[in-house]
């Protein structure tokens, strides 16, 4: 019998609910992979309706158009002769779980549901799945006439059990078990199982890839195996994004790497491997041996189908290769601009809109919008036809193609300076510089007249004139003036947004662009329905410590020499009146803290699950060189403080890629109230208590 065996897996673009492309894309993979020579496709997980359909799940229709692609998959010609492992969702005896579903030649060889579901953060599987609790059980499962009539089937076997093929023993893992501490892998491989294959829904997060890497070689390092990770990637229709990574692995050495952040809709890897390097690794781990001599059997579902050739002996193998990681300044110039291109291309708008004020923030949302068009020109150079096609769409030109990102930038991007009396000419220069470089459509513009219109009916009804608190008004009238300048730069935004394609004599509409970080929007540091409203924000899951090494990181590879200046500049709101034609006003000193310890905050509040007690007692540790007791007493009590108060404005908050583990983010990763007690009594009588102690 043959013993280098041939497998493939793939990372896929697909769309919640887009039952048509998810279709096509996954046919399209296993035709590649059947191209390369592989007799076994693995794809992410519930991949036949997209993962984030939500409380779609609930709905029969999901079920039902399902089990219509699944249908579809089993009759094509390109599933026969190739193990097709893809996922759905399934209704087995009035309970709905999330599902491997593995066929060969029309037959239907198992149906794998979930054990582990991902119930944390981002996820939240326990609402519309149940997990399998029936170790090492399976039952029969009575499948949809419209199956019935493709495979001649009437049940198949439906939980916890492995594939036995001619030459080898398969077993499956789906996402969240791969990281639970009782992974299945564990006793599959004690058992004989020596193919493992995961599907996953695994989103990016800054710094996190290297964690997936490590637990895929570590899942066989210590037993021996090959591992076999399949994820989703792309935008599927939320906040997140879905970061390929697919990967094969050996004996705990990565042996295949796929692509963290790409605009290929369809990434496949293949690789053969000797199981026999399998099972001279595991020969001379006395410990697992004695280990496997006692573990209890799984079920095996036996497949007359071999993954391998019977004369394989001059057949190539794999080698282990060496994993690059990407640096977080490149995951932010990537992952973002990728996530923007789906959005862009599937909601079918013609570019964006961004408020681009010469600070930090917009100019990093600028630099990421310029990034994506470095992608997009780059696909079209390598051959990808789908992000031409959707490309020529975009800016309606059907002979047109993307060769200088600043070329198509200009077409697809339009930024805004909105200038007010309590703007500086350095910002306005700096914005239109930035502009300039990365080749958007810029737009200078006053905002003072509607300003003092909208004052001014506030005048006329009251008999009252606001002042802001340099010319001798109170902090109430100076804040209502900066949020009118704020908030009037949000209604032009999306004037501008829906007519200056129009004005310009060219189809279509723009997405408003958001540039507020994670630390303002944890502090509340912006106005409610401010700029920071917008369609989407690419920036809203990074935190200003990060963003700024990116900016550097601009400088250096896009050679964008109009970030000097502004990553020189303090961050400014800009809206309080200039002294002496100087900009007065600062981010930190109206914030009443530093953008560093504003993550250091976070990370304690959402990461460490802090209160204001447990914030306290950590940082007098933390900063014990730098502040007594009674300061940091002080700045955990004025966090807590401007957290509560402005906590309702993260009901509102644009939704944002989500890239950073402390996120504000209230639609469902931080799930908080919004209407505090501010005064915090209890747990600052703790902390006063300590602070007298100490």
């Amino acid at each position: 019998m043959g013993r280098a065996v041939t497998v493939a897996t793939c990372a896929l673009n697909q769309w919640a609910l887009d039952f048509e492309g998810n279709l096509e894309r996954i046919v399209r993979s296993i035709d590649i992979a059947k191209s390369k020579g592989a007799r076994y496709r693995l794809g992410p997980e519930l991949e036949i309706c997209g993962y984030g359909c939500s409380d779609h799940y609930y709905e029969s229709d999901t079920l039902l158009h399902s089990f219509q692609v699944l249908e579809k998959l089993l009759e094509s010609p390109a599933t026969q002769d190739i193990i097709c492992d893809v996922g759905m969702p399934v209704l087995h005896k009035n309970v709905r779980y999330n599902c491997r579903v593995i066929f060969l030649n029309k037959k239907i060889l198992l149906i794998r549901p979930k054990i582990s579901l991902a119930n944390a953060g981002n996820y939240r599987e326990l609402r519309w799945f149940t997990p399998w609790s029936k170790a090492r059980h399976v039952e029969e499962y009575l499948l949809p006439s419209i199956i019935q009539e493709v495979t001649g089937q009437e049940t198949v076997p439906f939980g916890d059990a492995v594939l036995a093929t001619k030459d080898a023993c398969l077993g499956a893992e789906i996402c969240e078990e791969l990281w639970a501490p009782n992974s299945p892998h564990i006793e599959m491989g004690l058992d004989g199982v020596e193919i493992f294959t995961n599907s996953s829904g695994s989103h990016h997060v800054l710094r996190k890839a290297h964690t997936r890497v490590d637990l895929v070689n570590s899942a066989t390092a210590k037993n021996g195996g090959i591992y076999i990770l399949a994820n989703q990637k792309g935008c599927d229709g939320d906040r997140l994004y879905y970061d390929g990574c697919a990967m094969i692995s050996m004996n705990g050495e990565t042996v295949a790497q796929g692509s963290q952040f790409s605009l290929d809709d369809v990434e496949v890897l293949v690789a053969t491997l000797d199981l026999e390097d399998v099972r001279s690794y595991r020969a001379e781990i006395s410990s697992r041996n004695l280990a496997a001599s006692k573990v209890n059997p799984y079920p095996r579902v036996k497949v007359n189908f071999a993954l391998s050739c019977p004369d394989d002996v001059a057949v190539p193998t794999c080698m282990p290769i060496q994993w690059r990681h990407h640096s977080p300044e490149e995951e932010i110039s990537l992952g973002p601009a990728c996530w923007l291109w789906d959005y862009l291309r599937r909601s079918k708008q013609a570019g964006f809109l961004l408020p681009l004020s010469g600070g930090i923030d917009s100019s990093a949302t600028a630099c990421i919008v310029y990034s994506m068009c470095h992608q997009v020109c780059l696909a079209v150079k390598n051959g990808n036809v789908d992000v031409l096609t959707d490309a020529r769409r975009i800016v309606n030109n059907e002979t047109y193609v993307p060769e200088d990102p600043r070329e198509f930038c200009k077409r697809v991007f339009t930024t805004c300076y909105m200038a007010s009396e309590s703007s500086s000419q350095d910002t306005c220069n700096r914005a239109k510089l930035l502009a300039e470089q990365i080749g958007s459509y810029h737009i200078n513009l006053n905002i003072d007249a509607a300003v003092k219109a909208v004052v001014g009916i506030f005048s006329v009804v009251t008999g009252r004139t606001p002042r802001f608190s340099v010319y001798g008004g109170s902090s109430r009238e100076s804040l209502a003036l900066q949020n009118v300048q704020a908030r009037i730069r949000m209604v032009l935004a999306y004037l501008f947004a829906q007519l200056t394609l129009w004005a310009r004599g060219m189809p279509g509409g723009l997405l408003v662009l958001g540039s507020a970080n994670v630390d303002e929007s944890l502090r509340g540091y912006l106005t409610k329905y401010d700029c920071s409203s917008a369609d989407i924000n690419p920036i809203g899951g990074i935190s200003k410590t990060d963003l700024k090494n990116f900016i550097q990181y601009c400088i250096e590879n896009f050679q964008l020499t109009a970030l000097r200046s502004i990553m020189s500049a303090p961050p400014t709101a800009e809206l309080e009146p200039l002294v002496d034609g100087q900009v007065a006003q600062t981010d930190e000193a109206d914030m009443g803290m530093t953008y560093a310890e504003l993550s250091i905050y976070g990370k304690l509040r959402k990461v460490a699950k802090a209160g204001p007690y447990s914030m306290f007692c950590k940082l007098i540790n933390m900063w014990k060189e730098i502040c007594t007791p009674r300061e940091v007493a002080s700045k955990v009590k004025h966090f807590f403080r401007m957290y509560s108060v402005n906590r309702h404005k993260m009901t509102t908050l644009t939704p944002s890629y989500h890239a950073e583990n402390y996120s504000a983010d209230d639609n469902r990763f931080d799930l908080r109230p919004f209407l505090y007690n501010t005064s915090w009594s209890w747990q600052f009588r703790c902390i006063d208590k300590q602070v007298n102690a100490l």
